[in-house]
């Protein structure tokens, strides 16, 4: 059937595409060439120059990818490193050296940073071999077609993803790339852009993700919730059965992008994750956002999109579709500027600049452009975060507080008052606030609620019982965080990554 699919929008494409030769139907006003750097959540963190003032090496094959990379004079030494032709098992092996850490039958991006890989002459095809980015940070990968990486079968690589991120990665920008397969899990393949173990500050742009059972995820189980801060935007999805993305915690900002075909279940936001989905269209497709496959909420703000012959499901105990008509039910603020298409012209304006070797063109905002308000409102949610209120008593109420530095203005005592008008904040943008008894208290849940207007700002965190240094939980958000009952004297909850400055208003404890 989903051969079949397959064969059906590849007609479609070829007609569409036929017709924008002739100069039909198509408001070619809508594209230009590309004008900057990263967008989105990569340009946050410091933002994202991959190789830029580096030397720029040609490479034809990934052994050459591999041999630039080790070549250079540091593991973070700056490079840029342009690829034509095709990429496969034959012509890449591992290199060994000081500066890199690589291995035969993939891509290996490992305990690097500053690199640039960018499709130049004719294109670059990545054919049945996936590339991975682990403990790496500001990687630029453009213009490139990756396809029909397998996980099972022969020849296999990456895990069976065509780009797929983990273990401490920071700070990478996909743009203007095709990822493709054959199919989905029962023919060898799984995700086509995968992210887990704490990777964050990540963009996708002007892509084109088609044809697997899987597009992607955030976050590899419920409890992998180390992972977000991820901008989906300008893509096209397309003959997918799910996952575009599946987001297990975390935060993502989904915006402009053209979702056709998708068979079983679209954005799956889960296991506490917020994600800011805008001006998308969504065509031919079933149960293109909600909580799917689990009955741990996620959560989302919705605006300005259209659903074009979309179906939805009944709720259930485990399906919790957000339509046939998505409300919000959160709000996320997100720390950088951008522009909105009209939903209406997404679909011409995606087919136009998305994936690669189409020149790196991207929209020029005639797309009846719209500037986000700078402060959402969510059209359901009267506070900052989805939490309900706990049952019992907030154990923080006449209790003791006290943290790492504090900045100017704040106090620790303010997580604890009850007052969601007042917070503290840490000196930089991590660090530790506590809540502390005279004696031994047990504690099952806490409750992260953030100031009014700093909504996101949290990142990844920890809790951590302070007595005994054990961490009692870990994710990403602000929120509801519920943990094996623990008898405990100090409770703390550190910061450990942020999109901007953290605003605790309160630290609510409870026993159940």
């Amino acid at each position: 059937m989903r051969r079949a699919v397959a064969l059906r929008l590849q007609v479609v494409l070829a007609a569409v595409a036929i017709a924008a030769a002739a100069g039909v139907a198509l408001p070619v006003l809508q594209a230009s060439a590309a004008a900057g750097g990263a967008s989105g959540y990569a340009s946050a963190n410091g933002g994202t120059t991959g190789g830029a003032g580096g030397q720029t090496v040609r490479a034809t094959t990934g052994t050459a990818i591999h041999t630039a990379l080790c070549n250079r004079a540091s593991s973070s030494t700056p490079i840029i490193i342009e690829v034509s032709g095709t990429i496969n098992h034959g012509n890449t092996t591992k290199v060994s050296g000081g500066s890199c850490n690589t291995a035969a039958d993939v891509i290996e991006l490992k305990q690097i940073s500053n690199v640039t890989i960018i499709g130049v002459g004719g294109g670059a095809v990545f054919d049945q071999l996936g590339i991975h980015i682990r403990e790496a940070r500001n990687i630029i990968i453009r213009n490139v077609t990756v396809r029909n990486v397998k996980k099972s079968g022969s020849p296999t690589s990456n895990g069976g993803d065509a780009i797929g991120m983990e273990s401490g990665v920071r700070n990478v920008w996909v743009d203007h790339v095709t990822l493709e397969a054959s199919g989905g899990e029962a023919e060898g393949f799984d995700g086509l852009f995968d992210m887990k173990n704490d990777t964050q500050y990540v963009t996708l742009s002007y892509s084109i993700l088609r044809n697997s059972g899987r597009g992607g995820l955030i976050g590899s189980s419920e409890s992998d919730r180390s992972n977000g801060y991820i901008t989906f935007h300008h893509n096209l999805y397309e003959n997918i059965d799910s996952r575009t993305p599946l987001l297990r915690g975390g935060i993502a900002h989904i915006y402009n992008n053209s979702y056709v075909s998708l068979h079983e279940s679209g954005i799956n936001s889960r296991a506490g994750a917020r994600a800011k989905v805008e001006n998308n269209y969504f065509k031919n497709s079933k149960d293109v956002l909600g909580t799917f496959y689990t009955s741990e909420a996620g959560y989302w703000q919705v605006s300005g999109n259209i659903f074009d012959n979309v179906t939805w499901s009944a709720p259930g105990s485990e399906n919790n579709p957000a339509g046939p008509n998505p409300q919000s039910n959160t709000t996320v603020s997100v720390p950088y500027a951008y522009s909105l298409d009209g939903a209406s012209c997404v679909p011409n304006l995606v087919l136009q600049t998305a994936g690669a070797n189409k020149g790196l063109q991207e929209s020029n905002g005639s797309c009846t452009p719209q500037t986000p308000p700078a402060t959402p409102t969510p059209t359901i949610s009267p506070t900052p975060s989805p939490t309900p209120p706990p049952s019992g008593s907030n154990l923080s109420i006449g209790a003791g507080s006290d943290g790492s530095s504090k900045a100017d203005g704040t106090s620790y005592g303010n997580v604890r008052d009850g007052n969601l008008s007042t917070f503290w904040s840490p000196a930089g943008s991590t660090g530790d606030i506590s809540i502390k008894w005279g004696s031994a208290t047990t504690v099952s849940r806490v409750v992260i609620r953030e100031a009014s207007g700093a909504e996101g700002g949290i990142g990844a965190w920890q809790l951590i019982n302070a007595g005994t240094g054990a961490v009692l939980k870990s994710g990403s958000g602000a929120g509801s965080i519920t943990f094996t009952p623990t008898s405990l004297s100090k409770i703390t909850f550190r910061i450990t990554g942020s999109a901007s400055t953290p605003k605790v208003a309160e630290f609510e404890t409870y026993a159940g």
